[in-house]
């Protein structure tokens, strides 16, 4: 069997992951463009999916998202400039600043997490509210195992010269 056929076949969890995320980005994105927000692309999603009403830091949004701070920084010019959100001082510490978003903002944030609780509930009606449960369970596990491993994997820098040039 071919490779091409056998990653059709048989997905390993990169694939599934990858057609779990591109399906739900883009039912998410075209739903959004249906209820006003036609402007937003799925890169948004690291500041916009993360952000608090009340406002968050970018070095938070950059941590929570996983997503570098020079490009969480270029999302959020974006963004300002979309109107989605505004660069405030942070009342605890004046010298930093939050990023919150405005009411047009606060307007998608309440309909994307509607529109994302509603592909959930779909999910779960087909396959079963205990079954899709277990699936979240085992997601939630499977993803942070992966972080862990990956965050505390040494980079090939710090390697010895013959680790490095091991195959892997």
């Amino acid at each position: 069997m071919r490779r091409s056929e056998r990653k059709v076949a048989d997905p390993d969890v990169g694939i599934m992951s990858a057609r779990l995320l591109f399906s739900v980005q883009k039912e998410l994105f075209q739903a959004l463009a249906e209820q006003g927000h036609p402007r937003l692309r799925p890169q948004h999603g690291a500041v916009l999916g993360f952000i608090d009403e009340e406002g968050s830091r970018a070095t938070e949004l950059s941590r929570l998202s996983g997503t570098h701070k020079q490009v969480i920084g270029n999302l959020i010019d974006e963004l300002e400039a979309l109107d989605y959100v505004e660069r405030r001082p942070d009342p605890k510490d004046r010298r930093a600043k939050l990023v919150t978003p405005t009411a047009l903002g606060r307007d998608q944030m309440r309909k994307s997490d509607a529109i994302v609780a509603a592909i959930e509930r779909r999910h779960a009606e087909v396959i079963g509210e205990q079954e899709y449960e277990n699936f979240k369970t085992a997601f939630r596990r499977i993803t942070a195992l992966q972080k862990k491993q990956f965050d505390e994997a040494p980079t090939r820098r710090e390697q010895p010269p013959e680790a490095a040039a091991e195959p892997a």
